[in-house]
């Protein structure tokens, strides 16, 4: 089993895979959710050494949360990593964006409520808003770590100019931003000033939507247009065939572990130096069982950069 990883500045320590829980009480996200399903899947990883749930104020506005908090009261608090994320003010069916300070306290003190709990591992500003000065947004949260009702900082969704303004005061632990093999901007533009920084990296959508998994063949793919899959440029065209002939390429290594591709792709993420946890999403106890064994695949130096290689041509 692999090593702990810590985040950022913090004493914050979690498991390399996490859970993403968009897909618990996500009503808002996925059609037809089963919330005794939702809640069982978030057993299952805390049951097979998961430790970092991954949750938001977004997925079912606050549902997720509530479901989480009702798994936990089973379970040893303080053996847990609970991540959550806040920026949205819903009235009147209007979502609007805040980073303000007094809403920031506000989302995490509803968090802490929903969740029955008296502290959050990490606490993410969800979204940037266009107003608010981001050092004084994190000035807040740091407010709030000295009170220990948080204990580490992060932003999700920021550039580069937006994080460098957030850690003006060098108090970001952590920032949450997509990335996957088959979108690799952020190697480019945050990698190297999150290592200057020692800020740690959680990526998200890592399996692509699934395009990652190997579950696809090179049939065009057709998706109704309320599923997000429908807009996005790596499900058509030659982007998409040259997805599914690069995720072809990793059967044999696959093979050599007697793991599935997707175990292949979340072991890369972990033995990555530059990400410190991976929360793949799942929707059912099993595919949590799926994803635990790649904390157990060790992947030689060679097979690593086979993989970084076969998706090269899409940064």
């Amino acid at each position: 089993m692999t090593e702990n990883v810590t985040i950022g500045h913090s004493n914050v320590q979690t498991t390399p895979l996490g859970l993403g829980t968009n897909a618990v009480g996500g009503h808002n996200l996925f059609p037809n959710l089963d919330e005794q399903t939702g809640m069982q899947t978030v057993r299952a990883a805390l049951d097979n050494g998961i430790t970092m749930l991954d949750t938001a104020y977004a997925y079912g506005l606050g549902r997720s949360e509530e479901l989480i908090g009702q798994v936990l009261k089973d379970y040893d608090r303080s053996k847990i990593t609970i991540a959550t994320k806040g920026a949205q003010i819903v009235k009147d069916g209007q979502t609007t964006i805040s980073n303000a300070p007094d809403d920031l306290k506000r989302f995490v003190e509803a968090s802490l409520k929903r969740l029955q709990t008296d502290y959050l591992d990490i606490f993410y500003i969800h979204f940037p808003d266009e107003n608010t000065a981001k050092d004084k947004a994190v000035a807040a949260l740091q407010d709030l770590k000295d009170q220990g009702l948080i204990r580490a900082i992060g932003v999700s969704n920021f550039s580069l100019a937006q994080l460098k303004e957030a850690n003006r005061n060098h108090q970001v632990d952590v920032i949450e931003n997509q990335y996957s093999l088959v979108h690799r901007d952020p190697e480019e533009t945050l990698f190297p000033y999150l290592k200057q920084e020692h800020i740690a990296f959680v990526p998200f959508f890592p399996l692509a939507s699934g395009l990652l998994t190997g579950k696809y063949d090179k049939t065009p793919q057709k998706f109704p247009e309320t599923d997000l899959r429908s807009q996005d440029p790596n499900f058509s065209g030659s982007r998409f065939k040259a997805i599914i002939d690069s995720v072809n390429n990793l059967q044999p290594i696959a093979d050599n572990h007697d793991a599935t591709i997707a175990q292949i792709v979340l072991a890369w993420y972990i033995k990555n130096p530059s990400i410190s946890v991976v929360i793949p999403g799942a929707k059912t106890p099993q595919q949590v069982q799926s994803n635990v064994k790649a904390m157990n695949i060790v992947l030689s130096d060679e097979e690593f950069n086979m993989i970084d290689n076969a998706f090269k041509l899409f940064e």
